[in-house]
């Protein structure tokens, strides 16, 4: 999904609430103020100003409600103004009448009738308006600045292919710039163009199975989205999202169904954790500095290189080893071989270059507390595949590098389920069901399941 579509579609959930307020805060003015000489206002002393604006900020997530179930705020659908002004016209009619309803049967008698009806049709009014306005801005953002455009690849040699070239130029609102078109897929060109475009908009009927099989993986591989026009591709993944380019429907292929709203919950939640943990865990933090700065010379926390999602960044922990730990690689690597089915990663236990507190603080994974700072940052998310090393995942092969679909995680589906103990190909696959089959309750019982290994597991090394 474009990056412009998931922002904007973010800002509609407080443009209508905003809208929505000021709904109920014009009728009552309106009220109180300009008709009041048409007709003495009785209900003042009864419902004052704050009163009934707090009785509105409710009623306008009642309002909000039922606009999310008639696909308001649905993320892959694109609607006409003439649509989205019925659904919130549907919506607003509902939530109105879900709230007189719920006076009838509280036998209460309102004081004003216009109170109850004016943000009725002052919502109608003033959320079209206000969604309006958010189209405008997005269209200006696209069309004048290119935020969040999609840069495409256009492959076919049709009429179709041309259609949608000729449109996609046409009409810049869309959010597509064809970067470059191809008669026909040449999987040979593809790496220089890895860094180029976003998006493969295939559209050919002529292809070759194994090139198209190339292609996919190259998109997945890199994180650039694979679409195409419906034929026979259905069976190259379980996930796919229907869209339209310029008026044609087009699948796109995903590896996980983390998109969207998924995304955006899933991002807020890292916050939130992040931030908590930090201040839940900021004793520890003071005890576990102190321990580990007078036990050996040396920095307090360590800087470690790690991928997420094919980018490079720097993972934080408490140091659990003496100072310049990793000098002593090579020599370790090549006299001892403690887990031969480790695949591409090396796991040492033992490691005689660990700490007396290291030991401590590995055991019950107290060193791993300052990756919460890499999750408030965005490096990483709390939960997700375990972040490994440049030079490890240079040796993937090419089914490991699934796990590179998303953010790495401060914990996953690996850790709770042996950690350091199972083999690298289980690993792999534990982490590619988490992709496969993400959702926000998958996540919950992860992180339950991690707070009880820290208190139980021992298998840290």
């Amino acid at each position: 999904m474009k990056k412009a579509d998931t922002f904007f579609n973010v800002i509609r959930v407080p443009m209508d609430f905003l809208m929505l307020f000021l709904a109920g805060l014009v009728t009552y003015l309106l009220r109180t103020e300009l008709l009041s000489g048409l007709r003495p206002v009785l209900f003042q002393f009864n419902l004052p100003l704050l009163t009934y604006l707090w009785l509105v900020s409710v009623a306008s997530f009642v309002f909000m409600g039922i606009y999310a179930i008639s696909g308001l705020y649905a993320m892959r659908v694109r609607m006409t103004k003439t649509d989205e002004f019925s659904r919130v016209f549907i919506g607003s009619s509902a939530g109105i009448l879900l709230i007189i309803v719920y006076i009838f049967l509280r036998q209460e008698l309102f004081d004003s009738r216009f109170l109850v009806l004016g943000p009725w049709a002052f919502s109608i009014i003033l959320v079209s308006l206000g969604r309006l306005l958010v189209r405008y801005f997005q269209y200006v953002a696209v069309t004048k600045h290119n935020f969040g455009v999609q840069r495409a690849l256009l492959i076919g040699e049709d009429f179709l292919t041309s259609q949608i070239k000729q449109n996609i130029a046409a009409t810049p609102s869309l959010g597509y710039r064809v970067v470059e078109h191809w008669q026909r897929t040449d999987v040979a060109r593809l790496p220089r163009l890895k860094n180029v475009i976003d998006e493969v908009i295939f559209v050919s009927p002529n292809y070759s199975g194994n090139h198209i099989t190339e292609l996919v993986d190259f998109c997945h591989e890199n994180h650039i989205v694979f679409k195409f026009v419906p034929n026979l591709y259905e069976n190259l993944t379980t996930h796919f999202d229907v869209d339209m380019v310029s008026g044609v429907p087009v699948i796109e292929l995903k590896r996980t169904p983390l998109d969207g709203w998924g995304k955006v919950f899933k991002r807020t939640i890292d916050i939130l954790g992040s931030i908590v943990g930090l201040i839940v865990f900021s004793p520890v933090f003071l005890v576990v500095t102190t321990a580990v700065k007078l036990n050996t010379p040396g920095p307090i926390f360590v800087k470690l290189k790690r991928v997420s999602k094919n980018k490079e960044f720097e993972l934080f922990k408490f140091r659990s080893m003496i100072d310049n730990a990793h000098i002593l690689n090579p020599q370790l690597r090549l006299m001892r071989n403690d887990r031969p089915d480790a695949g591409p990663l090396w796991k040492l236990k033992d490691d005689p270059r660990v700490t007396k507190v290291g030991k401590v603080i590995r055991k019950t994974r107290i060193d791993e507390l300052p990756q919460l700072w890499n999750v408030l940052k965005g490096d990483m998310s709390l939960v997700g595949p375990r972040p490994h090393q440049p030079d490890e995942i240079a040796q993937y092969q090419k089914h490991h590098k699934k796990l590179l679909a998303i953010k790495a995680g401060a914990t996953g589906m690996a850790q709770v389920s042996g950690s350091s103990d199972i083999p690298f190909e289980e690993e792999v696959a534990l982490d590619s069901f988490y992709i496969e089959n993400w959702s926000l309750w998958l996540d919950l019982k992860i992180i339950l399941k991690t707070a009880f290994k820290m208190l139980h597991d021992r298998s840290a090394v």
